[in-house]
């Protein structure tokens, strides 16, 4: 027998409601705040990614699904949403729209990792992007957005934390004064960690396991090196988010996992939580990525969330979502004859906007009300030899038990009202 490779679930029927129900509040969020959807293609030159993540980051150097195509070009299935959307904004020269230009998107996500609870190698993702203006409150609204997100949903106390990472100005002062505490650390961190002392001394403060975390608790923190204007941004920052009334605390070790973030990071966190399991969502500042992709300067500030982790912490707080619509009727036969008016009768009611069960086969009508009960319809409609000589129907109320005979001529303005 076949199965899911390692990693991967199928999203059955009945899990749908919650889907539909995330990715429609997830748009009409959008909506509210000006941001249009876009819809890049699953897959990307890798380069791409390398350039934007970083080469030394987790995902570069083991998560990306990679493979070389027939004409040798060298692809990757997207790993992450911001990337593609940067690209897009360069390939299309949205450049010359009134900035900033909002975009969102619902999307597959591919990464090769330890599959945990909320955690596949195929996720979707949910983000938005903003793009072409520096200013801070642009980082309160991306912030706002992402809590009134799940706040919305109905999930509650949540933490929200904030830091900043500097700029390509300040940053290098503050990665020496990183490599000067972790210098004698060696023993206390893992062996990915002694690595990123050379490679990458930014991603340090990004590993989740223990070890690693009780050592960045007492590391240098990047908001007392930033400069001036870094210093001014997170202060009015701060500010902007007081006005919101949104619940924030800095962390000095929060760095995201990506190299293109600078300045402004957060992340939204359950409560309770703490190493991989830890976030619900995040994002931040990256002024230098489209720029470092070939265009112009242009400052942007985005988001992105896993559908699936936000499903796991939905059904943890027993957080009720709304049922699909589903067909509330249910039409039965006894014969041929009965059988030819049915098809009538429920392609009439379709074609009203009423949604319709049809029995199908040659099942008793016992069996027939057993299937329209295990439904959930509300009401059936029966039609029988009789009933198809006279021009009449039988329309059985399903919770009540009772029932009475129909016109089929006046049945259908009868259901649709």
């Amino acid at each position: 027998m076949y199965r899911m490779p390692r990693g991967t679930r199928d999203i059955l029927p009945e899990e749908q409601s919650h889907w539909r129900y995330i990715e429609a509040r997830a748009a009409q969020l959008c909506q509210l705040y000006g941001y249009e959807r876009i819809d890049t293609h699953v897959f990307e030159d890798s380069r791409l990614f390398v350039r934007s993540i970083g080469e030394e980051t987790d995902i570069v150097q083991k998560e990306m699904y990679s493979f070389s195509d027939r004409s040798g070009s060298w692809l990757t299935l997207r790993p992450e949403g911001t990337a593609p959307v940067c690209r897009a904004y360069l390939e299309h020269g949205m450049h010359s729209r009134p900035q900033p230009v909002k975009l969102y998107y619902i999307t597959p996500i591919f990464r090769y990792e330890r599959p945990q609870a909320g955690r596949y190698r195929q996720h979707q993702q949910f983000g938005f992007e903003a793009m072409g203006d520096v200013d801070p409150a642009l980082d309160a609204e991306v912030i706002e957005m992402s809590w009134r997100f799940y706040i919305g949903l109905g999930l509650e106390n949540l933490v929200l934390k904030l830091n900043s990472i500097g700029c390509r100005l300040c940053r290098p002062r503050y990665l020496e004064k990183l490599k000067d505490y972790y210098r004698d650390k060696g023993e206390l961190i893992c062996t990915d960690c002694r690595r990123r002392r050379v490679t990458n001394p930014l991603r340090l403060l990004d590993c989740k396991k223990e070890s690693c975390l009780s050592v960045a608790e007492s590391a240098p923190k990047s908001s007392e090196h930033l400069c001036p204007e870094c210093c001014q941004h997170l202060d009015d920052l701060r500010r902007y988010l007081g006005f919101l009334s949104l619940p924030f605390s800095l962390d000095h070790t929060l760095v995201r996992g990506l190299d293109y973030y600078t300045r402004t990071v957060f992340e939204i966190q359950p409560p309770g939580e703490r190493g991989p399991q830890a976030t619900l969502g995040g994002g931040g500042r990256y002024d230098d990525l489209i720029e470092e992709l070939g265009g112009r300067p242009t400052p942007a500030v985005g988001f992105a969330t896993g559908i699936e982790r936000v499903i796991l912490n939905l059904r943890e707080q027993q957080g009720s979502v709304p049922d699909l619509p589903y067909p509330t009727i249910f039409v039965a036969y006894l014969g041929q004859e009965a059988k030819e008016e049915a098809l009538k009768v429920a392609s009439q009611l379709r074609g009203a906007g009423v949604g319709v069960l049809l029995a199908y086969g040659e099942r008793s009508l016992k069996a027939q009300l057993r299937q329209a009960n295990a439904s959930g319809a509300k009401q059936a409609i029966i039609i029988g030899e009789e009933e198809a000589g006279a021009g009449v129907a039988v329309l059985r109320d399903m919770v009540k038990g009772e029932q009475k005979s129909v016109p089929r001529a006046d049945l259908l303005a009868m259901l649709v009202r």
